[in-house]
């Protein structure tokens, strides 16, 4: 879901060529999610292969990963662990979301309506245990190191980029913020054209890097008030904020008072939530990550690949093999670039 931030917070566009060379790590359970929900056909469905097993996050996850390989960024995938209780009250709201679009998708395709089973199609993507190995399998043959978090994959991407192991995070989620990371960077798709929320036009969504010390500076806030800012406009744990409570009246709020109980006393946290505000708070500040981790990049095992995407679900084997020539030919070069550094 994500913090509401885009009206407060300002990026710097960059080229894709201006992070080449540099190392990113990518929340994979937050990307297959994005690539579940638009990668699909025009009647909304998801794309599948002949047995009709879904493929559209395999579609999206290699043909993103690669294209941003063959621009030379450096990419490591973290996925979620063990999610904390509050998160697990919001993928309980979720689940009846789901069989509620679902409901709806159903009863649309019944009486073939297009435009409505396009509107709820999205709505109804579930990323299972099988799609998740199977992602691991593709970025394995892609010699993409995949970390397990001991809970949220955000937290820890965040933790990495904190401890220098990577330059920055790719998200669209401005939750990353939240957990501390000092650098993220949005809207690294294949074309550079985004979704509209609620429409089925696309915009062009350049790269933009925040930076977490800019961020604070042009908002006038401690790490700890921006946590507390997004806490009264709603994350993955308090669903929905304070009702009334945007953005902009949130950031007025939390500038009022040096102390946070009163930030959320005023906002009438306890006529909103269940549990106290600082339940909420400790999971941005103190989420179990881990530093037990290897960051190693292999080469890409081409047969591998093949054996994934075309003989397993039958993906086009030109297209794969046009892809995973690149990508060698990209490696050749980078290879005698470097020998030549040497004389």
């Amino acid at each position: 879901m994500g913090v509401s931030f885009t009206d407060l917070i300002n990026g710097t566009r960059v080229g894709i060529d201006e992070l080449a060379g540099k190392t990113f790590v990518v929340d994979g359970y937050n990307i297959l999610y994005q690539f579940l929900t638009t990668i699909r056909g025009p009647d909304g469905a998801s794309l599948t292969d002949r047995k009709g097993n879904v493929t559209s996050h395999l579609v999206g996850l290699f043909s993103r990963t690669t294209k941003l390989m063959q621009e030379g960024l450096r990419l490591v995938f973290v996925f979620d662990g063990k999610a904390p209780e509050l998160k697990k009250k919001e993928r309980e709201r979720r689940k009846s979301l789901k069989q509620a679009a679902q409901a709806a998708y159903d009863a649309a395709k019944e009486s073939e309506d297009v435009a409505g089973m396009r509107k709820y199609a999205g709505r109804t993507a579930r990323l299972t245990p099988e799609m998740v190995a199977e992602a691991k399998e593709l970025l394995a043959a892609l010699g993409i190191p995949t970390i397990q978090a001991p809970s949220e994959g955000e937290a820890q991407a965040a933790h990495m980029v904190k401890r220098g192991d990577a330059w920055g995070l790719i998200s669209q989620d401005y939750d990353c913020l939240l957990f501390g990371t000092p650098r993220m960077v949005r809207n690294l798709s294949i074309t550079q054209r985004r979704k509209q929320p609620g429409a089925f036009a696309t915009t062009t969504a350049e790269p933009e890097v925040i930076t977490l010390d800019d961020t604070l500076s042009q908002l006038s806030l401690s790490q700890e008030q921006l946590i507390a800012l997004g806490l009264l406009v709603g994350t993955d744990f308090n669903v929905g904020g304070i009702k009334g409570l945007g953005p902009k009246k949130g950031l007025k709020l939390v500038r009022a008072h040096d102390d946070l109980s009163m930030v959320f006393k005023e906002a009438h946290w306890s006529e909103h939530f269940d549990f106290g505000w600082e339940e909420a708070f400790s999971l941005f500040t103190d989420m179990p990550v881990t530093d037990v981790y290897e960051l190693r990049w292999r080469g890409v095992d081409a047969e591998a690949v093949v054996a994934l995407l075309v003989d397993r679900h039958d993906f086009s084997a030109d297209r794969v093999g046009t892809v995973l020539e690149r990508l060698a030919k990209q490696g050749k070069d980078r290879s005698q670039r470097g020998l030549g550094d040497f004389f």
